[in-house]
C-alpha cells in the first residue's frame, strides 16, 4: 500500500497538482510549491501555474512543503519563516537542478546587515542546490552573509550550494559566505558539498561556526580564492546570550577540499599571511579529518585569541596538508596574550612542502600555551626552509612526540 501511495504521489506531482500527502525517504511530503520567474504570486504554485517570488513561496511553506524553485535569477533574500518537523521537515531547492541564483546585485547597499538566505529561529530546513552571489558593501559596519544560520535554530542542511561574490570593500568590514551564529542555542547542523569561492571577507571567514553551536558537520565542501580564513570554529567572542555557552563544540570538519585561501592582498590585513584553510579559535571536542588543505597561508590552527581560554580536545587527523605559506598545523597562541590549545591528538597527518618562503613555521609550529597534547604517527617532508617543527617559546608543557617520520631530500631523519 505504502509502494502505491508513492506512485500515486509522483504521479499528481508530475501533472502539477498535490494531493494528500506522498512519502519520500521516510519524510511526510505535504504539498510542493513552484516557483518561477515567470510565475506570479496570486497563483496557487503548482507546476503550471507558478509563485513569482521567494518571499510568497517562504510564507507559503509550513511543514512537510517541498519549495521547487525554477532556473533564473531572483533579486530578493530567501527568508525562511516557518518550522518544518522530523518527520515533515521543509525543502527549499532547485528544480531539478536547474541553475537557480539568489542574487543581491539589485538590493540597496543600506547599512544593516543582510544576509541573502536567513534561517532565523527555525528548525528542519534544508537548502540544497542554490547559487547566492553578488553582494557587496561599502559600509564600515555593515556584515554581509551569503547563508546566515541565526536564533534558536536546529536540524538544519546546508547542502550542493554555490556562495560566491559575497564582498567588503571597506578596511576593517566584514562578509561571510556562510555563517552560524549561535545567540541561542543552534544544535545539530549539517554543512555539505558546498562550494565557496571568491569570497572578499575583510576581517571575517568564509564559513564560520560561533558562539552556542553543538552537534554540527562540516562535510566535503570546496573552499577556495577567498581573502582571509575558509573554515572558523569559534568561541568566546561574546556571540552567545548565555555566556557559559559561548563555544563552538561537538562538531567535525570531514572530506573538505580548502587551498588558495590568503589574506596577503586583504587591505585588513596589510600583507600578513595569517588566513588559515581550518581554524578552530576556542571550540572544544572538534575533530578535523580526512582533508585536503594546501596552499593557504596556514594549513590548520587550533588555538584561542582569548587569553585564558583554550581549543580543548581537538582531533586532527588524517589530514593531507601541503605547500602553506607559512606553516602546515600550528598551535597555540600568537603572543602572550592569548589563549592556547590543550588536551588535543595531532595524528596520521602527511605534511609537505609547508613554510614555503621560509618563514620559519615549518611542518608544525608551537606558538603559547601549549599543554597535554600528543604528537604521534605524522609523516614531514620540509621544504627547501629545512625546519619541521618550530617551537621558539617556553612554557609549553607535557608534549607527547611518539613515531613521527621526518623526510628531507626524499630521506628519513
Amino acid at each position: 500500500m505504502r509502494k502505491l501511495l508513492v506512485f500515486l504521489g509522483l504521479v499528481f506531482l508530475v501533472s502539477g497538482i498535490s494531493i494528500g500527502m506522498i512519502y519520500q525517504n521516510h519524510n511526510v511530503v505535504k504539498s510542493v510549491i513552484y516557483v518561477s520567474t515567470e510565475g506570479d504570486d496570486q497563483n496557487p504554485g503548482t507546476i503550471d501555474q507558478p509563485l513569482l517570488s521567494l518571499k510568497a513561496a517562504a510564507d507559503k511553506a509550513t511543514s512537510g512543503t517541498t519549495v521547487n524553485i525554477r532556473g533564473g535569477i531572483y533579486d530578493e533574500p530567501l527568508i525562511i519563516q516557518h518550522d518544518g518537523t522530523k518527520n515533515a521537515p521543509i525543502f527549499f531547492q532547485s528544480y531539478q537542478d536547474e541553475k537557480v541564483t539568489i542574487s543581491g546585485r539589485k538590493l540597496e547597499d543600506d547599512p544593516e546587515d543582510i544576509a541573502l538566505v536567513e534561517i532565523d529561529g527555525h528548525s528542519y530546513i534544508t537548502v540544497h542546490g542554490l547559487t547566492i552571489e553578488n553582494l557587496t558593501t561599502k559600509h564600515d559596519y555593515k556584515t554581509n552573509i551569503g547563508i546566515l544560520i541565526t536564533g534558536n535554530s536546529h536540524n538544519i542542511t546546508l547542502s550542493n550550494n554555490t556562495v560566491q561574490d559575497i564582498s567588503t570593500t571597506v578596511i576593517g568590514g566584514n562578509a561571510h559566505g556562510i555563517a552560524v551564529y549561535g545567540n541561542e542555542k543552534i544544535d545539530t547542523i549539517d554543512i555539505q558539498h558546498n562550494t565557496l569561492t571568491n569570497l572578499k571577507l575583510g576581517l571575517s571567514e568564509a564559513l564560520v561556526i560561533n558562539g552556542n553551536v553543538s552537534n554540527f558537520s562540516i562535510k566535503e565542501n570546496h573552499i577556495y580564492e577567498t581573502d582571509n580564513i575558509a573554515i572558523d570554529i569559534i568561541g568566546y567572542e561574546d556571540t552567545a546570550n548565555d555566556t557559559s555557552q559561548d563555544y563552538a563544540r561537538d562538531g567535525e570538519v570531514i572530506g573538505n577540499t580548502i587551498h588558495n585561501n590568503s589574506s596577503y592582498h586583504n587591505p585588513s590585513y596589510a600583507k600578513d599571511y595569517s588566513a588559515g584553510g581550518i581554524y578552530v579559535d576556542g571550540g572544544k571536542h572538534i575533530t578535523i579529518k580526512n582533508n585536503q588543505v594546501y596552499q593557504n597561508d596556514i594549513g590548520i590552527e587550533a588555538t584561542s585569541e582569548h587569553k585564558d581560554r583554550s581549543a580543548e580536545y581537538i582531533k586532527i587527523l588524517n589530514n593531507t596538508v601541503y605547500e602553506n605559506t607559512y606553516t602546515g598545523i600550528s598551535i597555540g597562541g600568537y603572543d602572550a596574550d592569548r589563549g592556547g590549545t590543550t588536551h588535543s591528538l595531532i595524528s596520521k597527518n602527511i605534511l609537505t612542502d609547508n613554510d614555503t618562503i621560509g618563514l620559519e613555521g615549518g611542518q608544525l609550529l608551537f606558538q603559547y600555551y601549549t599543554h597535554s597534547n600528543t604528537i604521534e604517527s605524522n609523516e614531514m617532508t620540509a621544504s627547501s626552509s629545512g625546519l619541521f617543527i618550530s617551537h621558539e617559546y617556553e612554557g609549553n608543557t607535557n608534549t607527547i612526540f611518539e613515531n613521527n617520520k621526518y623526510h628531507l631530500n626524499e630521506h628519513i631523519m
